[in-house]
């Protein structure tokens, strides 16, 4: 299986996951208002990792005490960004919440960035995110600060996922790290949603099997498989896509419909995606060793 991910083009590998984390997320949509965002992150967690050490059956000897603080680094922040981003949608619309989310990918990329190109497409991805998401219909004023901590909180943790999983990947071979890391996750986020489990029926299991797979499962192993090749600044601009792909979601999945504007911001998503595809395409090898 690894074999084979490595031949596909790692910014190739990134995309699939951005697309199954958000029908993930469309799915994960009909089940936290049944069991809440603790609830929904546990369930969600718990059988992404029990799939995991099934499929990879993860060394737990034999580890440097280095690789075991990222693994542990890794997992923390992993297991946080999900319950903060769950969270914070309790308090504010999904388009405000990824669009303050996503200040964590973009403040990476822009600090990581050497090129005057790379600036120009965070500049256009951040504006992209912003009409693509409902952040210009709410004023600022009637916005929860407890839901915008949160949304933060989880942009600032999803930052800390993007560098922990490249360095992962590097001390771990194939998908053990994540798979270990995953443990960690699970370990911080199931007390939070304990509460909830007299709640969890027959169909909250299954979708919840379905969001594991969907939004955990799959794209993590494709980004940590990525990020052996890619750097987190190319990374980091790459997930522009999310919210484009999210609206995808939403309309197959919740028949959510565009407005102009958003169909505007998706345009140029894409294109500062496009943009670092370019450049990623023509970077040193040993730019990503190095990450």
């Amino acid at each position: 299986m690894t074999n084979a991910a490595d031949r596909v083009p790692a910014p190739v590998l990134v995309l699939a996951g951005i697309v199954s984390v958000q029908f993930g997320g469309a799915l994960a949509a009909t089940l936290v208002p049944v069991i809440g965002a603790g609830g929904s992150v546990a369930v969600r967690l718990l059988f992404a990792t029990l799939l995991l050490l099934a499929l990879v059956r993860p060394r737990w000897r034999g580890h440097s005490r280095r690789a075991w603080l990222t693994v542990i680094a890794f997992g923390v922040a992993l297991g946080l960004m999900n319950f903060t981003f769950y969270g914070s949608l309790a308090h504010l619309p999904i388009g405000v919440a990824v669009t303050i989310e996503f200040i964590g990918p973009l403040a990476l990329a822009a600090a990581l960035s050497r090129r005057v190109l790379d600036v120009v497409a965070v500049v256009a991805a951040a504006g992209g995110v912003v009409l693509i998401s409902e952040a210009l219909h709410v004023p600022f004023a009637d916005l929860p600060w407890t839901g915008i901590g949160l949304a933060l909180a989880a942009g600032a943790f999803w930052a800390a996922y993007i560098v922990l999983s490249g360095r992962t990947g590097a001390e771990f071979p194939q998908l053990e790290g994540l798979a270990l890391a995953m443990v960690v996750a699970t370990v911080v986020t199931l007390p939070m949603g304990l509460g909830s489990v007299p709640q969890w029926t027959g169909e909250t299991l299954l979708k919840g099997l379905g969001i594991a797979v969907l939004s955990s499962v799959l794209p993590y192993s494709l980004e940590l498989l990525a990020l052996r090749r890619l750097t987190a600044r190319v990374f980091g601009i790459l997930l522009s896509l999310e919210p484009a792909a999210a609206a995808l979601a939403g309309l197959i999945v919740l028949g959510q419909v565009l407005r102009p504007s958003q169909l505007a911001g998706m345009a140029l998503v894409v294109a500062a995606s496009a943009l670092v595809l370019g450049l990623g395409a023509r970077r040193d090898p040993a730019e990503a060793a190095s990450t």
